[in-house]
């Protein structure tokens, strides 16, 4: 499945303000993209809801992409994923490994990795008849990948099929493969930080890491790169430490519209994450101030705990509606 170049330039030149791009880093994207030797995306699955490409087609705007159909066809240069690629079986893995054997694509991984069984509970593909297991596809593709990208918690931590007593023994990715990789943690990713990734390796731009392997311009500071807090909590609106005219914190859910709900197990205090902005943004009215013109969905906004989705420790083995302890 070849897709347009030219459509995901036009796609990251609409969302420069989400993704953090200058006039100058478009530049170099659209060189990149131009050169005859611009590199592919495969994207593959394993332990996972496909949350994080069900997130990615949600990537609606009011411009581009403005429908499903764009976005399949026009945000990504990808030529392997098993849930939105047209074509199937051994024409679909005959591409993929023609793209492995060039070395050139970077390599996006959504799930975790099954490790028991010797692999055999997540099979991705089968060439002439022999399966692949995901935990082989990783550590094959990986070993010759530009970069590999994690989409998703379940991808950079194991998230929650690594939880509780799933007996598959799933790891993250880095865990099996000790490569580095760039981590895009979210339940699920937030298209556009796994757009600004791609970006990032197509235009060579070194991407600054915290610990955890995540991208520190998404998970610690604002992507122009000026400081921030980086705690869910200190740049909550219903902080009255943050807002002095919050209200007191909730105690119960049938009282909490506008009220802090830390004491209902929101983990906010625990989450370093962007999610304040640009999660989901919608245009609302074009004359309006450009610092109105976008409306904001997130957990917080529509009276929900933040779960800490975003962390290596989720879910935890705790209640999401308790008060959360490290």
């Amino acid at each position: 499945m070849q897709v347009s170049r030219r459509s995901f330039l036009e796609y990251c030149g609409l969302s420069a303000a989400f993704i953090g791009l200058g006039s100058s880093k478009l530049g170099l994207l659209a060189e990149a993209l131009a050169a005859p030797n611009a590199p592919s995306v495969i994207w593959l699955h394993g332990s996972s809801c496909t949350g994080d490409s069900i997130s990615f087609l949600n990537r609606i705007s009011d411009a581009f992409p403005a429908t499903v159909a764009d976005v399949l066809t026009g945000a990504v240069n990808l030529v392997f994923h098993a849930t939105l690629m047209t074509p199937a079986g051994d024409a679909a893995v005959s591409e993929l490994k023609r793209v492995y054997d060039t070395g050139n694509y970077v390599l996006v991984l959504e799930g975790g990795v099954p490790t028991a069984f010797r692999g055999g509970a997540c099979v991705v593909y089968s060439l002439n008849g022999q399966e692949t297991t995901y935990m082989q596809a990783v550590q094959e593709m990986s070993a010759r990948a530009l970069a590999v990208v994690c989409a998703g918690t379940c991808a950079s931590f194991g998230g929650i099929p690594a939880s509780g007593g799933n007996p598959t023994g799933v790891k993250s990715v880095r865990a099996l493969t000790g490569r580095a990789t760039i981590n895009i943690s979210g339940c699920p990713a937030n298209p556009d930080w796994v757009v600004w990734a791609i970006v990032q390796l197509l235009t060579g731009t070194p991407v600054e890491l915290d610990a955890d392997g995540r991208p520190t311009a998404l998970y610690a500071k604002r992507l122009s790169g000026a400081a921030a807090p980086s705690l869910i909590h200190d740049k909550c609106p219903r902080n009255n430490l943050v807002n002095p005219g919050a209200p007191p914190e909730a105690t119960s859910f049938t009282n909490c519209d506008g009220r802090c709900t830390i004491q209902l197990g929101c983990r906010g205090p625990f989450t370093k994450s962007r999610c304040d902005g640009q999660w989901n943004a919608k245009a609302t009215d074009p004359n309006s101030p450009p610092n109105q013109r976008w409306r904001n969905n997130w957990c917080v906004g529509v009276n929900a705990n933040c779960h800490g989705c975003v962390e290596k420790a989720f879910p935890g083995p705790q209640s999401f509606y308790e008060p959360y302890v490290l």
